[in-house]
């Protein structure tokens, strides 16, 4: 494996964890909404799922985003009678996102991107080092 390469997989990580980011981001902004009438569901929490795929190209494994799916956890259930979107009962469809869960999620992927980021700055200084020594 070269340089070239690691920096490849290094973009490729870099890539999938925004991807994740962007999609936790999503979650949070959604927390707490409800559903809009009685029969509908409200937002439903997106989750990330990863996959290695070879880049027949170069011979390597590279992570990629293999689908952004939903949970099928239930939903949570305030009440709350006034509002338009509550049952017979007073209760009201919330949101399944849980805000600490999301939180760990988006400090996970942020990890991973720096990791990813810290492997990119040091084979770039490498390489540039590699051309001045044969300067």
């Amino acid at each position: 494996m070269d340089l070239k390469d690691t920096l490849q997989i290094s973009a490729m990580g870099m890539k999938a964890q925004g991807t994740r980011l962007r999609v936790v981001a999503e979650n949070l902004a959604n927390a707490g909404t409800t559903a809009t009438s009685p029969t509908e569901d409200p937002y439903r929490r997106k989750t990330v799922s990863f996959k290695n795929e070879l880049d027949r190209a170069s011979g390597i494994e590279l992570v990629k985003v293999d689908e952004i799916g939903q949970d099928k956890s239930d939903f949570q259930t305030k009440y709350d009678p006034g509002n338009p979107a509550a049952d017979a009962n007073g209760y009201v469809k919330v949101a399944n996102v849980n805000s600490l869960v999301e939180v760990m999620d988006m400090h996970e992927a942020q990890n991973a991107y720096e990791a990813n980021l810290g492997v990119t700055e040091i084979s770039k200084s490498m390489m540039l080092q590699t051309i001045a020594l044969l300067k």
